[in-house]
């Protein structure tokens, strides 16, 4: 089992389902992308192009472990777990 990632006080649960907020406009940059949240208006660098690789998969897996797996060297998995993580509290991703 996998133990959750924390970042700002925020459990995020990589056995879980998670995916790309519906209110949420991902813009492909060179240096990664821009998510825009619509609901809040909020404005997030995704300053790789891996964790936006990252982000886009989740809706295709059943867990955040299951995308992690498919996308990311296992050597960088923690850094783009606890990455995901705080993606949560700007509602960039959800619990699907």
């Amino acid at each position: 089992m996998t133990a959750p990632a924390v970042a700002g006080g925020v459990d995020f649960d990589l056995e879980a389902p998670w995916g790309l907020n519906p209110q949420v406009a991902l813009r492909d940059e060179e240096f990664g992308a821009l998510a825009y949240h619509y609901g809040t208006r909020r404005l997030v660098f995704l300053k790789s192009r891996l964790l936006v690789d990252l982000v886009r998969a989740l809706d295709g897996h059943d867990s955040a472990a299951a995308a992690l797996d498919a996308v990311i060297e296992p050597g960088a998995r923690e850094r783009y777990a606890a990455a995901l993580a705080t993606l949560v509290p700007s509602e960039i991703i959800n619990a699907r």
